[in-house]
């Protein structure tokens, strides 16, 4: 802590200034005492923006490359947290040449922070996802990026709290007090800037650059302008060729990045790209579905639709709820209009209400040649209404007793930003809406590989009221995804299953409907031996999941 002193006067000097002087030392500033605190205040603000920036793209990338948004969050935060006490300690050691090292501390962070990003997905482009043999190097390296961004971050305040002592004594609690107000501030409008401004209009490579180059231009300028002659001339040249070599780097990538997010994409999913877009919900990408190769649709990463096998997928959806009163059904999530499609295949259905959080999605549904055809043109039959919403608020918001069916075509349950879609608050409202004798079928996710998850959507389905039978089905056979929906493990192609369960106020059977189309992948038979084949796994005694207690697992 340092000792309040009396200032001293404008352009004095004590005995130890100029380069290298002794912590505390008077510095002579090219502008007034006033206008240099106010320049390093507002160095701080900018300073605090970026390095909240920085700590949000790594939790951002994280999640979208590995799923799991709690996890990623703690574990990135925790670290940084952590490093910035480290950070804070180490800078002690440069105070007697506080100038000079915040300079290097602000370039280094600017080539850190603004390059994490991009190495990241460099890492998970090229050396494949995040499970399997390649955990423990992508792991490393997100636990490195936080670490380093921490150390340097926490290194910047006790250098800024000298720099500002030195331009004019005052006590060290106003200090504080000045400094954390302008850090707070800045951390703020970093935050807000991040989800509303950078994430849509530059995406998260190139706004992680521009944050970098903004961080490198403003420590840079705050240093070599406002306390030049605190640093020896070769302090300054060094300075000076630091910030030209990281603002030449990121300038270079950021010219690059398109190239850069090609060739990753072609890594990841083959060269077979035909859309990538960032709606506002999540990146979208489809790949094949010309020249005969079948279509996949990507979301965030994620495999949710591939076209060697969405129709056992969507059609083991969709028929057994369909066996029994279905003139008023409810599609949550399925902006696809795969499952409307095998929904609208039933004779005697009056109305389908679709409800899907990304309205992008939707539109690609109904104007991408080659998934409209897929989904047979189901979003533009009129019996058809698409509400772009959250599919738990829009439920708190509808008529009770009002639909037949309601099916459940939402990401599964370990993603963890769908938790509170299979949780027993969510089951109670769609049982709200449920008319007499009506169903509910819920896809639960993959039951030989996340069979606790699979029964404790039966158990949360249970305690809301619901009785339940439960039904699996063969699923693909492997094509690269991401995240927690990969199908594949250390390379090698698996068989997948998906998971089903159909819930009712009275015990369901699942049966296909007699007097209903017959399924190109389903029979009356294979679906008996999926609920046996289900039920050969239950897992008993499961709790169920809440919005205050999720119980899957990431």
């Amino acid at each position: 802590m340092i000792e309040p002193q009396a200032p001293a006067p404008p352009g004095s000097a004590k005995s130890g200034d100029g380069p290298g002087g002794d912590a505390g030392s008077a510095v002579r500033l090219p502008v007034r005492q006033g206008t240099g605190r106010f320049l390093v205040l507002a160095g701080v603000f900018v300073c605090a923006a970026c390095g909240l920036v920085y700590e949000l793209e790594l939790v951002a990338l994280a999640t979208y490359l590995m799923g799991d948004s709690v996890t990623q969050a703690s574990v990135v935060l925790s670290v940084m947290v952590f490093a910035m006490g480290l950070g804070s300690l180490a800078a002690k050691r440069l105070r007697r040449h506080a100038a000079a090292g915040f300079g290097a501390v602000e370039a280094g962070l600017a080539l850190v922070g603004g390059c994490s990003a991009m190495a990241l997905y460099a890492v998970f482009a090229w050396t494949g996802d995040w499970g399997g043999m390649w955990a423990s190097g992508p792991r490393a390296l997100l636990v490195a990026f936080s670490l380093a961004t921490g150390l340097l971050i926490g290194a910047e305040v006790p250098l800024l709290m000298e720099l500002i002592q030195r331009i004019r004594r005052q006590d060290a609690g106003g200090a504080v007090a000045d400094l954390s107000a302008a850090d707070y501030v800045g951390a703020l409008v970093g935050g807000l800037a991040f989800p509303f401004l950078l994430l849509p209009l530059l995406g998260q490579l190139t706004g992680a650059l521009i944050t970098g180059a903004v961080n490198a231009v403003v420590g840079g300028a705050l240093v070599l302008g406002l306390f030049r002659r605190d640093l020896t001339r070769r302090a300054r040249r060094m300075l000076v060729t630091a910030n030209v070599c990281v603002l030449a780097l990121l300038g270079t990538a950021a010219v690059l990045v398109d190239d850069f997010e090609r060739a990753a994409r072609h890594a990841m999913y083959g060269s077979d790209v035909r859309v990538a877009l960032q709606t506002d919900v999540q990146e979208v990408l489809l790949t094949g579905g010309r020249d005969g190769r079948p279509l996949n649709l990507f979301l965030d990463g994620r495999l949710r639709v591939s076209g060697r096998d969405e129709l056992r997928y969507h059609e083991a959806l969709v028929h057994p709820a369909m066996n029994g009163p279905h003139a008023r059904v409810l599609v949550l999530g399925g902006g696809d209009g795969l499952a409307v499609r095998e929904v609208l295949r039933h004779g005697g259905v009056r109305r389908v209400d679709v409800v899907e959080l990304d309205a992008g999605v939707v539109r690609l549904a109904r104007r991408d040649p080659a998934l409209s055809a897929l989904n047979a043109h189901s979003l533009d039959d009129p019996r058809v209404r698409v509400t772009t919403a959250d599919a738990f608020d829009w439920l708190r918001r509808a008529p009770r007793a009002r639909y037949d069916v309601v099916v459940s075509d939402l990401p599964h349950p370990g993603i963890a930003a769908s938790t509170k879609l299979y949780s027993q608050e969510f089951y109670g409202l769609a049982r709200r809406v449920l008319a007499p004798g009506g169903r509910l079928v819920v896809h639960g996710g993959a039951v030989a590989s996340r069979t606790r998850d699979f029964w404790t959507v039966d158990s949360t389905l249970r305690a809301a009221g619901f009785d339940t039978a439960a039904y699996r089905v063969r699923g693909r056979l492997a094509g690269f995804a991401a995240g927690p929906d990969r199908s594949s493990v250390d390379g090698a192609d698996v068989h997948r299953d998906w998971g089903f369960v159909l819930a009712a106020r009275h015990v369901p059977e699942p049966r296909l409907d007699p007097s209903g189309p017959r399924p190109r992948t389903l029979t009356g038979a294979s679906l008996t031996a999926d609920v046996r084949a289900a039920e050969d796994t239950r897992v008993r005694g499961l709790p169920p999941s809440t919005l205050v207690h999720p119980r899957y697992t990431g």
